[in-house]
């Protein structure tokens, strides 16, 4: 099978663009990519760039791989003039529409997974439009109750069971209910999207020493511990809850698929230590594959061309895998 991604650059003011441009004019991928984006605004961003690369009106067809020097448009258009580096509230609605013909593609079969380039949340509220982050919005146009942040670099995987609270509120969303259902949804995308048939997967604490058997914390004993115990019970291979500052070490992720963390910056900041640049935020739970660079607009680069693609070239070649994997399991997904 060749999959065929849709390929969303966000933020039209950003470095989104010109990174889904240079991947498009140096890369290959076994899989057809679509950029939905203005093509307008994409030629001129090649002709700022240099970038000789023919930009074609996507026809739907049998997937073709992508080779080096073209790249296929679903055109939709941007409201206003867009200039590199400066944001403006008037294209927030064309980055949405974007994003929804993309998760509209996809629940057709159409594509068989999404790429998502950097956005601005500020100028998405700045235009009158509520807007909380990809995550969120993916998961209320596909109506998913519980999306799951996953970011991942060579050697690492880190899910979230809450994402941007803050810290004085976290405590009360590590229930019981909850750590299950995101334990769930790690679980069955990791066997169906990756191909890991028992997946392994380390726990973090929230209190610090895993809360010290109830004296520094009760979070682990009244809700950590027993949503483990129950999805062992059925089989799956969980072990903690472990102290998140001696978890990542090397002894212990050597044989690790994932790690659950209980907060963003519990989790985080390991993992973009060891992988910034060349890691990807996945969105689990969700009734489509979605993959995401895991950096933002960059807005004093844009147009520079001196921005580093890495990271989309990773989400691309994981949506890939993700694809694939899905194909070869044959089973739709269970909802937690």
């Amino acid at each position: 099978m060749i999959p065929r991604l849709a390929i969303t650059p966000g933020e039209p003011a950003g470095i989104g663009p010109e990174l889904c441009l240079q991947l498009a004019q140096q890369r290959a991928f076994e899989a057809e990519l679509v950029c939905i984006a203005d093509h307008d605004m994409l030629a001129q961003r090649a002709r700022q760039l240099g970038l000789k690369l023919h930009l074609e009106t996507w026809h739907e067809g049998p997937p073709r791989p992508h080779r080096p020097g073209r790249l296929p448009i679903l055109h939709q258009a941007c409201a206003s003039e867009v200039i590199p580096g400066r944001l403006d509230p008037g294209n927030a609605g064309y980055v949405l529409d974007c994003l929804r013909q993309a998760v509209h593609g996809c629940q057709s079969g159409m594509f068989q997974a999404m790429v998502t380039g950097p956005v601005q949340k500020s100028v998405i509220n700045q235009s009158g439009i509520p807007f909380s982050g990809h995550t969120e919005f993916l998961a209320e146009l596909t109506g998913t109750e519980l999306p799951v942040m996953m970011l991942a670099t060579e050697g690492l995987r880190v899910a979230l069971v809450t994402t941007h609270l803050p810290l004085r509120k976290v405590s009360d969303h590590i229930t019981r209910q909850r750590v299950g259902a995101v334990l769930r949804i790690l679980c069955n995308d990791l066997q169906q999207r990756f191909g890991l048939a028992r997946p392994r997967i380390l726990v973090c604490g929230l209190n610090p020493h895993a809360g010290e058997d109830g004296h520094l914390g009760h979070e682990e004993q009244e809700a950590i511990e027993p949503a483990i115990g129950e999805l062992r019970a059925q089989g799956e291979d969980i072990h903690g809850p472990l102290p998140a500052d001696t978890l990542f070490t090397p002894d212990r992720l050597r044989h690790a698929d994932a790690v659950l963390a209980m907060y963003h910056d519990q989790g985080l900041p390991v993992l973009k230590h060891l992988g910034f640049g060349r890691a990807i935020n996945i969105t689990l739970g969700l009734p489509v594959i979605r993959t995401s660079v895991d950096h933002g607009t960059a807005l004093d680069l844009a147009g520079s061309g001196r921005a580093d693609g890495a990271s989309l070239a990773l989400a691309i070649e994981t949506a890939i895998h993700m694809a694939h994997a899905q194909v070869a399991t044959d089973t739709p997904l269970r909802q937690a």
